[in-house]
């Protein structure tokens, strides 16, 4: 069961721009130096996915890029870059919904999501270079998380987390696109409830709740607080993935 402990979260400042082939664990150590925290085991640390990806070299020029037809007959219908449609069918496995202004996918990873998270935002001023998802935001923090406890000897959490809209509300909310060290799901079915009836149906996307929380300190625009520490997670750390938390395709509604 969860500890109810405050849950302090806390934006490291003066983050410097991320570029390819940085070290993301110096920054975040110096980050962490200039807040004056003192990290310690249980503590998660969460950061957008914009950073990750460009220090992977996910980065694509669209003057690179050839469409092919039939992203060509996509971009007409969704009034997008041809260019652009061409990187998302790249990075994609099913096509799900097209009409003006998104194109609604399957990504390689197995999430669906808004033009297969590939965004301009944030990464060049023309707007000429696009920011694909890493590779495996999975083994990405799984990464980074081997690297911060190598560097300082506590156990932690870390989040990688983007901007996902949802099927039943509007809005995009921060989601856990790559987890390493905390649970991204939680099965709640079969603890009792406050008058001691079993929970049936209850599972906690706890990965998801601490990507929200982030996003809320981190910002969306020009905040440049792109990674945050957050103490008080009220469960135990064990080994998670964001892979948890994909919907089996047989369940899924909306399909």
């Amino acid at each position: 069961m969860a500890s109810r402990t405050p849950l302090v979260i806390t934006p490291l400042p003066d983050m410097p721009a991320v570029s390819e082939g940085d070290d993301l664990t110096r920054l975040i150590l110096t980050g962490l130096e200039a807040s004056g925290i003192a990290i310690t085991d249980g503590d998660v640390i969460a950061m957008a996915q914009k950073i990750v990806s460009k220090a992977e070299g996910r980065a694509v020029r669209l003057a690179d890029v050839t469409p092919s037809r039939r992203a060509r007959e996509l971009a007409a219908t969704a009034q997008k870059d041809p260019r652009l449609v061409e990187l998302i069918l790249g990075e994609s496995v099913e096509v799900l919904r097209c009409r003006p202004g998104v194109i609604i996918v399957e990504d390689r990873r197995g999430f669906v999501m808004a033009n297969a998270g590939i965004d301009a935002s944030n990464v060049t001023v023309d707007g000429e270079t696009v920011l694909l998802l890493p590779e495996n935001p999975d083994a990405s923090a799984e990464g980074l998380r081997d690297d911060l406890q190598a560097r300082t000897g506590v156990n932690i959490g870390i989040v990688i987390i983007d901007s996902f809209g949802r099927a039943w509300r509007l809005g995009t909310t921060g989601t856990a696109i790559g987890v390493a060290g905390v649970p991204g799901l939680i099965d709640m079915r079969g603890h009792p409830d406050m008058n001691g009836r079993p929970l049936l149906t209850t599972e906690l996307g706890v990965a998801d709740e601490l990507a929200a929380a982030a996003s809320l300190v981190m910002g969306q625009a020009d905040e440049r607080t792109p990674v945050v520490h957050m103490r008080g997670f009220p469960y135990p750390l064990c080994k998670g993935s964001a892979r948890e938390l994909v919907r089996a395709r047989t369940m899924d509604l909306f399909r």
